[in-house]
């Protein structure tokens, strides 16, 4: 029988072609990225694109993105962190600015060398990365820049003494928790000196 052990994620080249057998076809991965992921203030897009700044600013590996670890990056000191992203503005029409909420709940850890799930109910993570786009202009949105992002980091032992709501904090509340945001050049030794908490 086949082998069917986990396959590793590698970095991918936007060169690389389609093909049908041997026979290469005229559109490229690169096509598809463009394709698949260039509205990046969407959602789901927006969250994987501040996991990504993040792994940039901590010097995460690996390179390539596992979609279903059990928590979002480890940094290259062993910190583990996971990323919550929001933003004021959506792609869709508003009749005002969103209310920033973030969901951090307890999970089941995911094993991908495994595929098994841990027994206990916790938070993976040694360190949560709020990341929040906080540009309030749609005219001039641009999640690209830094500097339209507001960073908040928390020691996850920090949200489990939490006597509220441990499935969701809103900005307000982290606010307290933390005070003010940090911006991008900050986050490698906030998460570094949250880690140590």
């Amino acid at each position: 029988m086949e082998n069917l052990e986990r396959i590793l994620p590698k970095k991918r080249e936007g060169i690389d072609r389609f093909c049908n057998g041997s026979r290469p076809l005229t559109f490229s991965l690169l096509d598809f990225w463009q394709w698949g992921f260039s509205n990046i203030v969407d959602n789901t897009t927006r969250g994987i694109l501040a996991e990504f700044l993040v792994s940039r600013a901590v010097g995460c590996q690996p390179e390539v993105r596992e979609e279903w670890a059990a928590y979002d990056l480890i940094s290259p000191e062993g910190v583990t962190i996971e990323v919550k992203s929001a933003a004021y503005l959506q792609s869709w029409q508003q009749k005002r600015p969103s209310n920033i909420i973030f969901n951090c709940p307890k999970t089941h850890g995911w094993d991908s060398d495994t595929n098994q799930l841990s027994s206990e109910l916790r938070r993976q993570a040694k360190v949560y990365v709020f990341a929040v786009l906080a540009h309030q202009s749609k005219m001039t949105l641009n999640p690209l820049d830094v500097s339209q992002w507001e960073f908040y980091v928390v020691p996850t032992v920090w949200l489990d003494q939490r006597v509220r709501s441990q499935h969701s904090i809103t900005l307000a509340s982290l606010r307290k928790l933390v005070g003010g945001p940090i911006d991008f050049s900050q986050l490698k030794d906030a998460v570094l000196s949250a880690a140590a908490e």
